[in-house]
């Protein structure tokens, strides 16, 4: 996957008050401060209280400023609005030390990499990108975010995902789909390309995957491929982004085609069979729900229909021929039959593994990072 590239606006850690420009152009013409008050009709503790930014030039004030002054009233304001701006956002990336080692827990070496901070260290500066990456305006307003993603929803047990790399990952698909230009969702056209795409677990992967984002898309459902980030152990997710738009995220897990295709399949059945109301968030060997098996058994009997593959698997011998030819008469990929054989038991796991289309390494993944 290409790294994205982000722009970074310069954005100056100091703010000058308009009253430091007051104070000048006070100076230049020559005129004390309390002439100037009086020309204004103001206190000589307002203007002293302005040109010190402890008081703001209200827009009477900058009327009269403008009378006394000369240019215009607009400028002074301008100079006020944009102080107020300016100093707001230094008090915001003023963070604390716990809002800084929360920003700590995410990956942010593969986060930058993947242009979502400009920095792979921990500093205010991230902790105020992170809180726009996820649209939020502080962690507690985040956190309260996370608490509605289903991590229980095919948890694996053997390995304890980071609630912020998933939370990360889930916010880059988002991000995305919610990018992608979609028609409403039509379910019978969805499950026209869900044949389409069957048919395409025999091409090249690449090319596949994008005719299927195209198909998918014109039926209202954004397919995103995003490589997993470290410590989240997912194999794709899916969720209603609107009444009539669907997301379905995968990753390159195990970096194999049948598997991303099955999970591919899998999400599919999330959108046809349980609701717009439900978030699915799947990873590999988690304990199932009863949706899940549900979404298991239709990606199966959609890849290979049973009762074909029933008389298939149960014969006596099954050799390398005979699955190439088996994969030949259903239309998909060879190593899609050997991922089900070896799944179901009726072929050892390291039999005909060379049938399967192996994928390269995704960049942006960095497995060594904490």
């Amino acid at each position: 996957m290409p790294t994205r590239r982000r722009l970074y606006k310069y954005e100056p850690d100091y703010a000058v008050a308009p009253g430091e420009i007051l104070e000048e152009t006070l100076e230049a013409r020559g005129m004390s401060k309390s002439e100037f008050a009086a020309r204004c009709g103001l206190s000589s503790k307002t203007v002293s209280l302005i040109i010190h930014g402890k008081a703001p030039i209200t827009a009477p004030t900058a009327l009269a400023m403008e009378r006394v002054l000369g240019g215009s009233a607009q400028l002074w304001m301008n100079l006020e609005a944009n102080y107020s701006v300016r100093k707001a956002r230094m008090q915001t990336q003023d963070q604390s030390a716990a809002d800084v080692a929360w920003a700590g827990r995410f990956p942010l070496a593969t986060l930058h990499q993947r242009g979502v901070v400009s920095e792979a260290q921990p500093t205010a500066k991230v902790v105020g990108e992170l809180l726009g990456f996820f649209s939020v305006v502080n962690v507690a307003a985040w956190e309260k975010w996370a608490q509605g993603l289903d991590l229980a929803a095919r948890r694996s047990p053997a390995y304890a995902a980071s609630l912020h790399s998933v939370a990360a990952w889930v916010r880059l698909v988002e991000n995305t789909a919610l990018r992608e230009e979609c028609r409403p969702f039509d379910r019978a056209a969805f499950l026209a390309s869900l044949q389409s795409a069957r048919g395409r677990t025999r091409e090249p992967f690449a090319a596949a995957v994008r005719d299927t984002q195209g198909t998918c898309a014109a039926c209202g459902v954004a397919v995103v491929a995003e490589p997993e980030l470290p410590k989240t152990r997912l194999s794709g997710a899916t969720r209603w982004l609107t009444p009539v738009k669907a997301m379905l995220a995968l990753t390159f897990r195990f970096r194999a085609a049948d598997r991303f295709w099955f999970s591919f399949f899998h999400e599919a059945a999330h959108i046809l069979l349980h609701g717009k109301r439900a978030f699915f968030l799947d990873s590999e060997n988690a304990e199932l729900t009863k949706q899940e098996e549900e979404a298991n058994r239709w990606a199966a009997d959609f890849l290979l229909p049973p009762k074909a593959y029933r008389a298939f698997s149960e014969r006596s011998r099954l050799g390398k021929t005979d699955v190439l030819s088996f994969a030949d008469e259903q239309g998909v990929a060879p190593g899609i039959v050997v991922g089900r054989l070896q799944k179901d038991e009726r072929i050892p796991w390291d039999w005909y593994n060379n049938l399967k289309q192996k994928l390269p390494d995704p960049c942006g993944s960095n497995p060594s990072e904490p």
